[in-house]
């Protein structure tokens, strides 16, 4: 039998299982069978994804990282995990400096260590050209006999943001596995169901791709907030209330100029470390 060390974190509550390369090597598993494994709720440890850091030398980044779904699909990128991951990085001294650059699917990635103990990631910039989110169809979208109006934003993945006064939970659950897989987004979609309360204040609920409902999503509240602006819902800096707590959004962009930094504000905890056993 082989034992594994592993580190449960979340943010926000959107929970991740962490381990060295090393680690993942002696599991004599593949990435994504070791991602089912570990994420499994019933058999596994429990979680949202699987993070590895990859500190061989890329010649780009300070550090790099492998990011599984709970399926064992890979992801482009994800907030919550990038703040997990910033901090154990720099906890167990991978990193030598509070803001360093971190190589994902999505592209560089550069996180900061603030000394509340929050992390803010630069999450780079929106994506709204509709054949890179990829996203092809119109601005509704018809699922089991309802319309929505929908804001297609990629944040180095797809989403399909919804804003509604309705309850966005109740949302999330009965039309969020078909929007999932709904044509118009050949490689599937997040999709965040969102109440405005303010001009600087959202609720949002996220049916993710590949995860189901989720507590909460880093990059789904990004692109929340990149939707509100566009559509003249919100201001540039929106709390953005998820399931499993509260991050701050901060995008200085506009429909005319989009081309702006987003940035994501919030905290990232130890659940616990573990000898895991396969």
């Amino acid at each position: 039998m082989t034992t594994i060390k592993i580190t449960k974190m979340q943010g926000c509550g959107n929970d991740f299982v962490v381990l060295d390369y090393s680690e993942y090597e002696k599991s004599g598993l593949s990435m994504d069978e070791l991602a089912k494994k570990l994420c499994d709720r019933h058999f596994g440890v429990g979680a949202d994804g699987m993070i590895i850091p990859d500190v061989k030398p890329n010649g780009e980044t300070d550090i790099a990282w492998y990011f599984y779904n709970s399926d064992g699909s890979t992801a482009q990128m994800c907030g919550n995990g990038m703040r997990c991951f910033a901090k154990y990085a720099y906890d167990k001294k991978l990193v030598n400096k509070k803001q360093f650059s971190v190589k994902t699917l999505a592209g560089v990635i550069r996180p900061e260590i603030l000394d509340n103990g929050n992390v803010k990631v630069n999450m780079g910039k929106p994506i709204l050209q509709a054949e890179k989110i990829p996203f092809e169809g119109e601005g509704k979208v018809h699922v089991k006999g309802e319309e929505f109006d929908i804001t297609p934003v990629s944040m180095g993945n797809p989403h399909c943001v919804i804003f509604t006064q309705e309850d966005p939970m109740e949302l999330a659950k009965k039309y969020g596995p078909d929007m999932e897989v709904h044509p118009y987004f050949p490689e599937k979609t997040n999709t965040e169901f969102v109440k405005v309360l303010s001009k600087n204040e959202i609720e949002m609920r996220v049916y993710e791709r590949g995860c189901g409902i989720t507590l909460a999503c880093g990059t789904g509240a990004c692109a929340s907030v990149v939707a509100g602006v566009l559509n003249n819902l919100t201001e540039q800096n929106v709390k953005v209330n998820l399931l499993g707590g509260a991050v701050n959004v901060e995008w200085r962009g506009t429909r005319e100029n989009s081309n702006e930094y987003i940035y994501l504000i919030g905290p990232a905890q130890y659940s616990f470390t573990a000898d895991y056993m396969l």
